[in-house]
């Protein structure tokens, strides 16, 4: 056998495109981020305000401040429970904030406040692993049987009576690079020109992900006489993801005899920028009490990203034709995430204790995944237009496949001494995923470039996430110094390919069982401030 290099330019030629749920809802998601104090107290100080992490979560909060302040935060954050894999990192270093607040007095009671922040709204950096046992299916079944479905795959004999896979015209969208791989190098048999599939006895998976998406938030805030407080918040996020993945599959013929491995190899890489706006308000009702209530909305992210791929299947069998193959591509595609709405509620008890509660949702059934049309010049205007479409496909396989979010955060700030601060903090944030949920199918073939130009299969239905947190403050003089612990905890069903659903998206039968795994991170965060 031998090897050789597939390019998907059957796909390639079409401009259209679009990506899948599963990535999709890895980009939309944000962490708990942001200054020490902030983290410390769960988050929850979107009506309590006078902290510069409010900036995105809730901008009116920005119009609570009463003097100037600079800040900046850098933490370690580390994965317990990992196995080593190429490429990850279990414990990495993380500059997650830093900004400033300029305020300015405007009336006897009133200011009107400038700020500008900069925090890393998602941590991508994870180690995922799984192994299990595989019963009625394999990948390359799966691989099998989106090629016949196209009815695309074919063979000539070759002048020394062996065969050589063809492929007439263009392929449907849901054939994926992976399929391809595998249809051309394990499925075919070049002795009789035919396609075949095998049944696998065990798979092993890791992937590492690293990268981040940070955001350049810009504020105007103010308080109209210290009883109501407004803000707005413009901003802008760049994309920086990189995920290294590998598959192994134990092959074995329909008697049980195994007739070696597969292994798939693939890094994936993503970047981009998009752009949000944020408004909030914060109102005292009561003129003689702190009692604070608050409200944020914030627009979708309007994301244009390029994502690329590298993927190289190795063939350990006998069986196929070819020993190795690779594919890649590369293109560019737009993602709106979900409107955000916010709820909160805050409350002072002389200057020694500090309560928040906020509660926030998304509609992540919502998430618009686009395709790209392209764009036009306008002579007229001297302007270049772009434009994309919905793609209406992978979007209905998105409302089937993920939930809307509740996002419940709790917050206490107690100084023993004036100069002093110790915080608690706990969030519950309900699973986005539905968990019969699945990648690339549901009841037939989603026609969608997202699937087509795919290059893994595995999917993960993560449950509900909760998050522990606890700080300390510290004032000198104009200097603040704060630190606070994070602890994550979300666990999941992990699939390495889908499973067999009947029409009424429940459970019929499983080409391959769950795997439960856990993502548990633990994050120390140290900030610096200074009041002038």
């Amino acid at each position: 056998m031998k090897r050789i290099l597939f390019s998907a330019c059957v796909l390639a030629a079409l401009p259209a495109l679009a990506q899948e749920t599963y990535q999709n809802a890895t980009l939309a998601a944000d962490d708990l981020n942001g200054t020490a104090r902030y983290v410390g107290m769960g988050g929850a100080m979107e009506a309590l305000g006078a902290d510069i992490s409010t900036i995105g979560s809730n901008p009116a909060g920005i119009g609570l401040f009463r003097k100037s302040n600079v800040s900046a935060t850098g933490s370690v954050v580390m994965q317990s429970g990992a196995d080593d894999v190429e490429n990850g990192n279990k414990s990495v270093a993380s500059f997650d904030q830093i900004g400033f607040v300029v305020a300015k007095q405007t009336g006897e009671s009133s200011f009107l406040n400038f700020a500008f922040n900069y925090h890393k709204s998602r941590n991508f950096n994870q180690i995922l692993t799984a192994a299990n046992t595989l019963g009625s299916g394999s990948q390359n079944i799966l691989a099998y049987a989106s090629g016949m479905t196209t009815g695309k795959l074919g063979s000539t004999q070759n002048s020394d009576g062996g065969y050589t896979p063809t492929f007439s015209g263009s392929f449907p969208l849901y054939y994926s690079q992976l399929d391809q791989l595998y249809n051309q190098a394990v499925n075919f048999d070049a002795s009789d020109g035919q396609y075949y599939n095998y049944l696998a006895n065990d798979f092993v998976f890791g992937r590492a992900q690293k990268g981040y998406i940070g955001e350049y938030d810009f504020n105007l805030s103010g308080n109209i006489k210290d009883r109501v407080y407004l803000g707005v918040t413009m901003g802008i996020r760049d994309v920086h993801y990189r995920a290294y993945t590998y598959y192994t599959e134990g092959l074995m013929l329909s008697n049980g005899t195994g007739i070696g491995d597969v292994n798939v190899y693939d890094e994936r890489k993503i970047t981009g920028s998009g752009f949000n706006v944020k408004a909030g308000i914060i109102v005292r009702p009561i003129e003689e009490s702190p009692f604070r209530i608050g409200a944020s909305v914030s627009t979708p992210t309007f994301y244009s990203l390029k994502t690329s791929n590298y993927t190289q299947l190795n063939n350990g069998t006998s069986y196929g034709a070819y020993d190795n193959a690779e594919n890649g591509e590369i293109y560019e595609f737009k993602l709106y995430t979900p409107w955000k709405f916010g709820f909160s509620l805050g409350h002072t008890i002389g200057n020694y204790l500090a309560l928040g509660a906020s509660y926030e949702y998304e509609g992540f059934d919502n998430l618009d995944s686009r395709e790209d049309l392209g764009g036009y010049y306008d002579g007229w205007d001297d302007v270049y237009y772009e434009s994309s479409a919905s793609d209406d496909a992978m979007n209905e396989h998105t409302e089937m496949t993920l939930k809307g979010v509740s996002t419940l955060k709790l917050g206490i700030e107690y100084k023993p001494v004036q100069a002093l601060a110790i915080r608690l903090g706990y969030n519950y944030v309900s699973p986005m995923y539905n968990k019969n949920g699945m990648r690339g199918y549901s009841d037939s073939f989603i026609n969608s470039y997202g699937v087509g130009y795919s290059s893994t299969t595995d999917y993960t239905n993560w449950k509900a996430t909760h998050r522990i947190t606890a700080g300390l403050g510290y004032e000198y003089k104009n200097f603040t110094v704060d630190l606070a612990y994070q602890y994550n905890t979300t666990k999941g069903d992990f699939y390495p390919f889908q499973a067999s659903y009947n029409d009424d998206y429940e459970e019929d039968e499983s080409y391959c069982s769950a795997t439960s795994v856990d993502f548990n991170r633990h994050q120390l965060s140290l900030t610096f401030g200074y009041r002038f």
